[in-house]
């Protein structure tokens, strides 16, 4: 394929949301790169917002970044856990940047007094954030978000349609994901939702390529004819997809079923058919396995009614615990309720704590509190982002000083150990405003940091406003805790270590967004070694 043209794979979803699409489209990056070709991906979402910065986590799940500091939809993590890629603010796209772009091209007097409209004016604009991504790869790949059918969905779905038009249909791929419900009482796995999915789908202009057909259980043979059928999708392009252990399996699955064979084959694409996935299935086979032992880590959060608010942390605990050969005990401990709870007797059962990022007064006091436990009591912490601030507060507190606290929470407050950084002042509530992305980090030789990342330069990503206060870094031996890591340019803290622990590490940056399936985060990889090593004594 001659690399001037990249080629197209637009994956959309049917009959209801939360099918996959996101999973679907990493896993079919993750087996062409397999292949040898050059793949980026690209999430579309029809809400208005202009970024995923100020969506509810509790609703929309966490809110990922990526190293050019653009807060995005959590697909995008799966995209980077499964590729091994890294995105950029390319690979987001929400309709309220488009639509902001849009008027103000209009505003500037780009489009001459023409009438803007929805076709051509904006689903041209998304064509041109699709094309941009995609130049210089062999394969983008496009997940429209929504399900279709819904209203704001319909200028992503033209806008794709369309672009067939501008690249050439022969460059453009259509994967379109269904669900097929089971009926218990009559035993039976019922496709008419998936048929009339495909059949808005083809009211809207576009014909799919292939079908994903997502199931609770493995499904018959004769579901794959009947679906080709009444689809008119070929046997050979539709992929029956069962609820899998783990999500790591959906690429195998997918090229168990030759799947990715067709969607190359079908884009003119010359590979080698046998993908590279020898690493893949080893990482796999971990993550399946019963090792015999387990370490249970607590994770206490003010979010408990949704695991997607901490996607990435939980995600980075696992791959760490598959790599030391250990099942995960994963408990979720409400900060809210452990304010007004005996916090020694309530962490006496946990091997290890975690206290990951967050905003926000709710919950404060019962994390500062388990810090406190982790530091006294020699529990293995990993503290991330807001988990160092509640960890540097809970060493203040304990050395003496007891109204110590951050200014997120009192703003008032006569210690504040935490900070606004004066950069950051007056922009606490505008979006897209905190220090994101990549910053890096020098770290002090001889520290358990250092060990852990064998390096003493790293670059890792931030989303935050508030710092460790410099003014008070110099008491932090005092306190039992040290400065590791510090930013070359600025001076600032980036990871804090305490002093005579077996593991209590806090760090402002979010190493989470970097660990990967195949290749554990050092920090986390440490964590869990930590926890096995005081599950031993």
């Amino acid at each position: 394929m001659a690399k001037s043209q990249t080629k197209y794979i637009f994956v959309t979803g049917g009959v209801l949301s939360g099918l996959g699409k996101g999973i679907t489209a990493a896993s079919i990056g993750n087996l062409l790169r397999a292949r040898s070709l050059s793949v980026n991906l690209q999430k579309c979402d029809p809400y208005l917002n202009v970024d995923a910065g100020l969506l509810n986590p509790r609703e929309h799940g966490e809110c990922f970044v990526t190293r050019d500091g653009a807060e995005t939809d959590l697909d995008l993590g799966h995209y980077e856990r499964f590729t091994g890629s890294e995105m950029t603010k390319s690979s987001s796209l929400m309709s309220g940047r488009v639509l902001e772009k849009l008027i103000q091209d209009e505003r500037s007097g780009k489009y001459d007094g023409s009438s803007v409209q929805i076709v051509p004016h904006l689903t041209a604009a998304i064509q041109g954030y699709i094309e941009a991504a995609g130049n210089g790869y062999d394969v983008h790949i496009v997940e429209i978000g929504g399900t279709v059918g819904d209203y704001e969905s319909l200028s992503f779905i033209e806008a794709i349609r369309e672009f067939a038009l501008l690249v050439g249909r022969e460059n453009c791929l259509y994967v379109h994901v269904v669900y097929l419900p089971y009926l218990s009482a009559s035993e039976e796995t019922k496709t008419k939702p998936a048929q009339n999915s495909v059949r808005e789908l083809r009211g809207l202009g576009i014909t799919p390529d292939i079908l994903v057909a997502r199931s609770e259980k493995p499904t018959k043979d004769s579901v794959r004819k009947k679906l080709s059928l009444f689809s008119g999708v070929s046997e050979d392009s539709i992929a029956l997809l069962p609820n899998a252990d783990s999500i790591y399996e959906v690429p195998l699955t997918l090229e168990d079923s030759g799947i990715a064979n067709t969607i190359t084959k079908k884009l003119g694409i010359a590979v080698n058919k046998e993908a590279r996935l020898s690493e893949w299935r080893t990482m796999v086979e971990r993550a399946k396995k019963d090792y015999g032992r387990e370490v249970t880590v607590g994770l206490i959060a003010k979010y408990l009614d949704n695991s997607d608010t901490y996607m990435s942390v939980v995600e980075a605990v696992r791959s760490a615990c598959w790599w030391n050969e250990t099942n995960l005990n994963f408990v979720w401990i409400d900060a809210v309720k452990l304010e007004d709870e005996d916090v020694v007797e309530k962490l006496a059962n946990f091997d290890a704590v975690i206290v990951p990022g967050g905003f926000g007064s709710r919950g404060v006091e019962g994390k500062i509190k388990a810090a406190a436990c982790a530091l006294k009591h020699d529990v293995p912490y990993l503290g991330l982002c807001y988990g160092l601030h509640m960890a540097v507060v809970a060493a203040a507190r304990q050395y003496g000083i007891k109204d110590a606290n951050t200014t997120e929470v009192d703003p008032n407050t006569k210690h504040p150990v935490i900070d606004t950084m004066k950069d950051q002042r007056g922009k606490e509530n505008t979006g897209g405003t905190m220090r994101l992305g990549n910053y890096q980090c020098k770290l002090a030789k001889g520290s358990l940091s250092a060990s852990l990342y064998k390096e003493s330069n790293i670059v890792e990503r931030h989303r935050h406003r508030y710092e460790c206060n410099p003014k008070y870094v110099k008491d932090y031996e005092s306190w039992g805790i040290r400065a590791v890591g510090t930013n070359p340019g600025t001076g600032l803290v980036e990871i804090i270590e305490a002093i005579d622990h077996p593991f209590f590490v806090a760090s402002q940056f979010h190493p989470e967004f970097k660990s990967r399936p195949t290749k554990p985060h050092p920090l986390f990889d440490g964590f869990i070694k930590a926890a096995l090593q005081k599950k031993s004594t």
